[in-house]
């Protein structure tokens, strides 16, 4: 049987960092109502000049000199995302001309906070059923572009970034199984009402817009259960569990699920305190951080997981 395998990780942060007390000379919000209702203390922001695939483009080349493996290799590229540079192409096939592959699979995956577990979960499959050998799988979002500034309920939450892996088929277990959902009808909790016509912008604006104790107890929800769902898939108790790598939008949603699925939370990777959401980047770059400081460990056994609008959300266990 043929398995998929991480074998490199990467990540990028912008270089802007944003405290919380930079904020709070722009809106009306202080250091305290962020950190207890989110946890998050700073975030990265990415430069004007700064594109969605110049993130990618870091986080991908960094990921691919861990694996040992060069662009030309590559057969598949995927790229969760929110915020694309272009209608179109995808900024799948803008990155994959910028690392100088020609001829792989690719494609960008739109399922915002959820994008690289959707992505990871697609490449997967491709690799599982022979139809890849090699697959990087990119999360990147510069999310601050899709921000009201004035609007502290959503600005204080999120960041830019990016994080990556490459997938390699293996005769080893390494994605042991990936659990997708998703459910429309909860769309107007978590939107961009905004859509795109003769140019412009209409029926909406391109701004985020939230309910955010009704989103609180829905991602509580949907991740415990997905997380609960994969478990019991591979026969396992959460005590198998040796890192829970969640979705970092907020510190309280983590650790409601935790509570739930009786982890305790120092076996949970948490960086929502350094780069607030970064939306389809936040949990690559969480494994990747942790792979990089030593935490994580090759023969782990990890749960990702994540939720995003749409409503979107999912669970991947990998033996790393």
């Amino acid at each position: 049987m043929i398995y998929s395998k991480i074998i490199g990780t990467g990540g990028y942060l912008p270089e802007r960092r944003v405290t919380n007390a930079e904020l709070v000379t722009r809106i009306d919000t202080s250091d305290e109502w962020i950190v207890e209702r989110t946890g998050i203390r700073a975030r990265h922001l990415a430069d004007a000049s700064q594109t969605t695939c110049d993130l990618a483009e870091m986080a991908a080349r960094r990921a691919l000199e861990v694996a040992g493996i060069s662009p030309a290799e590559l057969d598949l590229i995927i790229l969760g995302t929110t915020t694309p540079d272009m209608i179109y192409p995808s900024t799948a096939c803008l990155l994959q001309a910028r690392l100088g592959n020609h001829g792989a699979t690719a494609f960008d995956v739109q399922a915002v906070c959820s994008g690289f577990i959707y992505a990871i979960s697609i490449a997967d499959k491709f690799i599982k059923t022979g139809a890849a050998k090699h697959a990087l799988v990119v999360g990147a979002d510069i999310y601050s572009r899709i921000l009201d500034w004035q609007d502290r309920n959503t600005c204080v939450l999120f960041g830019d970034g990016a994080g990556a892996c490459v997938l390699t088929a293996s005769d080893t277990p390494g994605i042991l199984s990936t659990h997708l959902h998703a459910d429309g009808a909860y769309h107007p909790l978590l939107h961009v009402p905004g859509t795109v016509a003769q140019g412009r912008i209409q029926n909406g604006d391109g701004f985020t817009k939230m309910h955010g104790s009704e989103v609180f107890k829905f991602a509580v929800k949907v991740l415990s259960d997905v997380v609960e769902e994969a478990l019991r898939f591979n026969q396992l108790d959460s005590s198998a569990i040796d890192w829970l790598i969640p979705h970092q939008a907020n510190i309280r949603i983590i650790q409601a699920t935790a509570k739930k699925l009786k982890l305790p939370m120092d076996k949970v990777i948490l960086t929502v305190a350094d780069h607030g959401n970064t939306s389809a980047a936040s949990v690559p770059l969480a494994l990747d951080i942790a792979v990089r400081d030593g935490r994580i460990k090759r023969g782990d056994l990890l749960m990702l997981e994540g939720v995003g609008g749409g409503f979107t959300w999912g669970a991947v266990v990998v033996r790393y």
